[in-house]
Parts: structure tokens; sequence; C-alpha cells
């Protein structure tokens, strides 16, 4: 994800400004992150403790009967996959392992921590790593969760100045600009979460604004254990600091005010649709009496070298790499989903060369009236040409005024009325890949992530069906006319709307991803 560019200050004179970044620039070059030795070890509970729980105990039998296959079941529906990630904290009995690049201090990101909270007064074991550059105004809130006897929290790669953020980058740039944007939530080793959500209201569609649209998957069986045992190794890894060494400690009764917060926001009408959810979308319970209808495959766990936040991972330890070497080439077609789709040089020499070939490539990304980081559209746009002249297919998720509210007509990849956010792709109908990875130079060079490759051809059905059916209706198709030029069709039941500009975008904002597009800043989206 590209970092945030909200400006740091707005100085009044520009000598004084130029002074406090001097000053700060001095302040910062004498601070150093706090040594990172005697930090707590732990590490996932053993199968046989896992299987000793609840959870252990509900999926024993479905396990023993698909010997080294997971247990896989989409997560589509915002409601349901915030429901799922509610219900598996409240089920929890042993260990929660908890991982993200971004947590809002909002509706749901409350209603999230507190059930952390109420877990860890169960006596379970809370463990929760954070990306630094995700996290606003939370210190004292997470410094708090840290003080509670069975909750530990954890911050990778962190900031040395906590307040504003932002000037770090002026002493420390090459550092920060590499994030941890992994996204996974395990319980009891049992059950994992992983997708491309992170925990905020956008991404569960509680927001009168942009819905991401996105998908993530339940998972058991041995792709659980292999996250549950991936998150040790970032846990323990260089980039991991306790948030005890970066902040100043906070009383562990400030968590009282927590749960005030969050009885305060279960009686919030803008909750309303998400205290239904725990009541109304009941996965996990259905998990737990057998009942859970879960796609068995073949699943393989992707992820980065927690080094590569450092410069340090070697090139075959990378995401990039791994799926390479697991799905090797496409044969018939290639249906990939990406909100943030940065082919570079390379990429766009790939898929024209699949192209060639015979394979069909089909993309969906979100259209510039849809995208939320105009940057990386203008990354993409530079590309469009050259793909659609090798036979790539290029569709752009349109941004409509209100979501679709029935699932059923959105596909695997949510409403058509929403920005996307998903980042999956299926290959020769077969295999799927399901996690954080977007296809741009920040995912592939600087970002950690995760995900599963998945062996299953009634999964990537579903893509390959998505693409035939819904995608034409809900996102524009560029094409180019005879003299090479862009054009973009929608399509409105049986009339074709053609626009020959980006649609739905004023003239300032496209001269603007044209300025954008010719900056040397692609290998940073």
């Amino acid at each position: 994800m590209p970092l945030p560019t909200d400006a740091a200050f707005v100085p009044h004179h520009r000598l004084h400004a130029s002074s406090l970044l001097l000053c700060c620039a001095t302040l910062l070059g004498g601070c150093a992150l706090p040594p990172l030795d005697h930090r707590t070890e732990s590490t996932a509970i053993t199968p046989a403790e896992a299987a000793a729980t609840p959870l252990g105990r509900a999926v024993a039998a479905a396990l023993a009967g698909h010997s080294g296959l997971s247990g896989i079941h989409p997560l589509n529906n915002a409601h349901a996959a915030f429901a799922a990630r509610m219900h598996l904290a409240r089920t929890a009995q042993r260990t929660l392992d908890v991982q993200y690049y971004i947590w809002r201090n909002d509706l749901t990101g409350t209603l999230l921590l507190e059930a952390l909270h109420e877990a860890a007064d169960r006596g379970v074991r809370v463990r929760l790593l954070l990306d630094d550059n995700g996290l606003s105004g939370m210190d004292e809130l997470l410094a708090a969760m840290d003080a509670h006897p069975q909750v530990e929290v954890r911050i990778f790669n962190p900031f040395v100045l906590r307040q504003p953020k932002a000037l770090n980058f002026l002493t420390d740039f090459r550092r920060l600009n590499r994030r941890m944007h992994n996204k996974s939530f395990t319980a009891d080793g049992v059950a994992t979460i992983i997708g491309g959500r992170n925990v905020g209201d956008e991404y569960f569609g509680a927001t009168d604004g942009v819905l991401f649209a996105d998908l993530d998957v339940i998972a058991i069986g041995p792709a659980a254990a292999d996250v549950a045992h991936d998150f040790d190794r970032y846990w323990a890894s260089a980039s991991a600091y306790p948030v005890d060494r970066l902040v100043p400690p906070v009383s562990v009764e400030r968590l009282h005010e927590l749960a005030g917060s969050a009885r305060a926001v279960e009686q919030n009408p803008a909750a309303g649709a998400y205290i239904a959810a725990l009541r109304e979308v009941p996965d996990v319970q259905h998990m737990l009496d057998g009942t859970l209808e879960f796609e068995w495959a073949a699943t393989r766990i992707v992820s980065d070298d927690p080094a590569k936040a450092l410069g340090e991972a070697s090139r075959n330890t990378l995401v990039a790499h791994q799926l390479r070497e697991i799905l090797g080439e496409p044969r018939r077609e290639l249906d990939l989903v990406s909100p943030y789709f940065v082919p570079s040089t390379a990429g766009t020499a790939y898929f024209s060369q699949l192209a060639e070939k015979g394979v069909t490539v089909r993309v969906l990304t979100n259209a510039l009236e849809a995208t939320d980081v105009a940057a990386v559209h203008s990354g993409y746009a530079k590309r469009r040409k050259a793909l659609l002249e090798a036979g790539v297919d290029l569709y752009e998720l349109r941004r409509s005024a209100a979501p679709i509210k029935k699932e059923g007509r959105a596909g695997p990849f949510g409403s058509s009325g929403s920005s996307l956010h998903a980042k999956t792709f299926g290959v020769d109908a077969s295999r799927v890949f399901v996690g954080s990875f977007n296809f741009d130079p920040r995912s592939a060079n600087l970002n950690t992530e995760l995900g599963f490759v998945i062996d299953s051809p009634a999964l990537a059905g579903r893509i390959e069906s998505t693409f035939a059916t819904v995608v034409p209706e809900a996102a524009y198709q560029v094409k180019l006319d005879e003299q090479g030029k862009l054009y973009w069709l929608e399509r409105r039941g049986d009339e074709v709307v053609r626009y020959d500009t980006e649609p739905n975008t004023s003239w300032w904002r496209r001269l603007g991803i044209w300025f954008l597009s010719i900056l040397p800043i692609e290998s940073m989206l």
C-alpha cells in the first residue's frame, strides 16, 4: 500500500518551516530504535494442545476425513467477515494471534479490540502484531492492552517519533518505506482468517463512503497451522518491537474505557448492521456444530521472509518468487483481480507474452472514479495501451452511488458499488490465490505479504464465472480503437455506452494522473 500523503503541517513562513524541519531532522538523527534483547519468547501452541480446544474438537472429524487437505470457506460478504472475526475471538480458549497492516480506532476496530480484551480476561493468550504505518492515535490504547497480563502487543517497523510520524521519513525513509502488509486472525492454532481486509469500517462496509469490495477465507487444517507458525516468524523477527519500549506505560485500567467505548458502539445505530451480523451470520457457530461448508483442497501458504522489511531477504524467500514456483506458467487462462495493479515494464512483458501465446488474460482493477489512490492508478494507466495491444482484457470496476446489497449478484469480489480491494487470481480454472499481495512493485519488492495458493477447481471456477458474467456488468471494459486510442464501454442491460475519456472524471484529475505517470515513482507504487 502506498504511504500516507497527508501533510504533517502547513507552515506560515518558509523560513520558520525550514528551521523547524532542520530541528526535527537533528532531533530524529539523535533518536534510535530501542534494543530488542530480552523480549518475551512465545510460540504457537502444539497440535495436541490445539486439538484439545473446543475449536479443535469441533473440526477433528472433518479433518480426519480429508487427510492432508485444508478446509476453505470464502468470506466475500463484508458483514460475515466482521462477524467471523468476532466469533473466533469469542470462541478461542487458548490463543489468539492477530496480525494486521491497518487497525482503525473506529466502530469495527473498537469492537474487535474489545473482543480481544474479553478473550484475555477469560485467560486466552493474545498476541497482537500491527504495522506502525497503519496505526493512528492508538498508542495509549495499545499500551493499555499490553499492560494486561494475558496480552502482548508488538509494533512492526516502528516510527521513533510517535507524533507526527511523517517527520520520521526525513531521516529514515529507506527503512520506513517498507511495511508489513500481512493480514491474519488465528484462533487456538485451529482456524485462521486471511485475505485482503484490514480492520476498519471501510473494510467491513460500515462507512457511508467507499466500501472496499474484498475477499477473505476461513481456513482449518494444515493451512491454519502454517499461518500460526508463520506468525511466530514475524513475532520473533528483528522488526517486531514490544509496544512498551516505544510508548510510555499506561495502566490496564484504561481498558475500562475501551469496554465503555465498545458498549457505546453497540448502542450506536451506525453499528446496527454489525451487531445484527453477530446474530445472523453464525459461520463460526456452524463450524462448531459441523455444518459449515468447506472446500477441501491442498493449500500452500506463501509468505515473505520478515527480513524483507529490512531489505535483507533473499530473492527465493519472496512471495513473488514462491508464486512463480508454485503456479508455473498458465496454459489456458489467467484471471486476475487487483485494486492496485501496477504491472511495471517486466509485468507488462509477462502478461503480454502470455496473451500472445494464446492464454486468455483478464484483469479487473479499479477505475479512476473508484480508486482510493490516484498515484497507483497512474502507474497502471501508462501500461494500458501496451497490454491491450498484446491482447490482454482489461476491466475497471465502476463506482456507483450505492452498494448492491445482495451478495449473490456481486460474486466473490463483493459489491459492484464499491472500490475494489480484493487481491486474488485464478489460473487455468484449477488454482486460486487469496491474500494480501497486490500486483505492484510495492508488494513485490518492499512490503511483506501473505496468502494461500489453493488447488481448487471449484473456487477458481467461481472467479472464471464472475469474469464471464458479473464483471462485464459491474466494470468498464477498456478497448483500443483503430487509431490506437483508448475508450471505455459500460453495459447497462441491453444498452452499451461508450466513453472516450475515463468515465465520470474531471479533466484536471485526468491531467493529474498523466503528470504522476511521467514521474519516476513507479518503484514505490
